[in-house]
């Protein structure tokens, strides 16, 4: 398997720089991943909707509800890492997740909540001091990480996602 297919924007690197000036670009990131979503999804049939964006990967249709899924949790991880002292957050089965019923449903409905889960963290986002952004969490799978490091982290998460979907399209001649 390609991983330009894969990871079409290349595999996510915690940053080394997690200034003011970059977290301004990642909640601007944030900010524009529900139209960016949409606009990648934007005429697509039912069939396309459902062709995997890489053999052995998601549909377009899996891709999105992924999307809402993990933006719900980055929320919650977010405002646990602000509420409490290093909490541990829980993680999940994302291949499990993107088979269960509700990812066969209309992809409009995850893009709705996609709207208005990045209002709120927009919202959130923009609200943080200095010291928010360097509160910390711990991540079973990855260790601790800092509030600004879950900002990149989602920020690369939204290009990343759009982005196997806008590479099917140009593959595809959608």
């Amino acid at each position: 398997m390609s991983e330009e297919l894969k990871y079409p924007i290349g595999g996510f690197r915690n940053p080394s720089d997690t200034s003011a000036e970059k977290r301004v670009e990642w909640i601007s990131d944030i900010r524009a991943l529900p139209g960016k979503l949409a606009a990648a999804a934007d005429g697509l049939t039912e069939e396309q909707i459902d062709t995997p964006y890489r053999e052995g990967g998601w549909t377009v249709r899996q891709v999105i509800h992924h999307v809402a899924d993990s933006h719900v949790n980055a929320m919650c991880r977010f405002k646990l890492a602000l509420t409490e002292e290093v909490p541990t957050i829980k993680t999940y089965v994302e291949g499990a997740w993107a088979e269960l019923g509700d990812t066969k449903i209309d992809p409009g409905v995850s893009l709705q909540i996609i709207e208005g889960v990045h209002a709120r963290l927009e919202a959130l986002l923009e609200s943080l001091s200095e010291d928010d952004f360097a509160r910390k969490f711990n991540h079973p799978e990855v260790g601790e990480m800092s509030v600004a490091e879950l900002l990149a982290l989602y920020s690369w998460h939204s290009k990343h996602h759009t982005a196997h979907i806008t590479a099917l399209r140009e593959r595809s001649g959608w």
